[in-house]
């Protein structure tokens, strides 16, 4: 594999594939064979790729980072399993700004799994989103845990190739930047770089709730989940479950707390 990722000693493997039906589906196999962690599965094209609750995710050859990551977390309690996707979103977070050249903090998070970067739309703040992250897991609590992390993160795609039923949701890296080409290796080595550390801090029993909860774009803002109309108004994210804090509609002056497993999206309310 080109870049320096097969290089980290977290990586304990690192393969390179032109075109697969799901990155995801590789690693699984290959921590379901015994492959030790952390083991990375990146891809130039996805056939069957996929986000939450069996919606697909689609790219051009070339246009994405395609990239699965394998751990066997029995060292990571089980409810805090949900850590190492944030772990990963973080590291993608600023390795996306640094290799696209974009201020700290212009990559934000959409709880629960988008990364999105902020535009000014003609009524009011719109997020586009840059990358999806999908983590499956599989006998936490047991004693042979296994968890899957894949993101795609939209790089040197140009917004004139945007298909024309997400150009109005969507952005890249290129887009983000004015038109700076993406090198999608050097991008890979930014993240892996990054994510040595947060996941060797996580093993210490350290995971930077203080970044996770900055970025998130929806706090402080009003927000519709799933089909509900009533907006609700966001107020943070719970360091404990890694849930959405909001305020309850009964009562505003008390919280509740939105668990990722309840919902399958989350939106600005319209004109906020």
């Amino acid at each position: 594999m080109t870049g320096v990722a097969a290089a980290l000693p977290v990586i304990s493997r690192a393969e390179r594939f032109t075109r697969v039906g799901s990155t995801n589906d590789i690693v699984r196999g290959w921590l379901a064979a015994g492959e030790p962690e952390v083991c990375l599965a990146v891809a130039d094209e996805q056939t069957a790729g996929r986000g939450r609750h069996g919606r697909t995710w689609t790219a051009p050859p070339g246009s994405a980072l395609l990239a699965s990551l394998g751990f066997r977390p029995s060292w990571l309690a089980p409810d805090h399993a949900w850590r190492l996707a944030a772990c990963v979103a973080l590291a993608m977070c600023d390795a996306a700004e640094a290799v696209a050249a974009l201020p700290t903090g212009a990559v934000r998070l959409k709880w629960p799994n988008d990364l999105v970067i902020e535009v000014a739309g003609p009524d009011a703040i719109e997020l586009r989103k840059l990358a999806g992250v999908l983590g499956e897991s599989e006998g936490l609590g047991s004693d042979d845990p296994r968890v899957v992390v894949g993101i795609g993160i939209n790089a040197d795609w140009a917004a004139d190739d945007f298909p024309a039923e997400l150009a109005g949701s969507m952005t890249s890296l290129q887009e983000a930047s004015g038109g700076l080409a993406i090198d999608r290796d050097a991008l890979l080595a930014a993240f892996t770089e990054r994510l040595e550390g947060r996941v060797e801090a996580l093993r210490g029993g350290a995971f930077d709730i203080a970044t996770w909860a900055g970025r998130q774009a929806t706090t402080g803002r009003w927000v519709t989940i799933d089909d509900d109309p009533i907006a609700v108004r966001a107020l943070g994210v719970d360091a404990a479950s890694g849930g959405l804090l909001v305020a309850d509609t009964g009562d505003p002056a008390r919280e509740r707390i939105v668990h990722a497993g309840e919902v399958r999206r989350v939106r600005l309310a319209p004109g906020v």
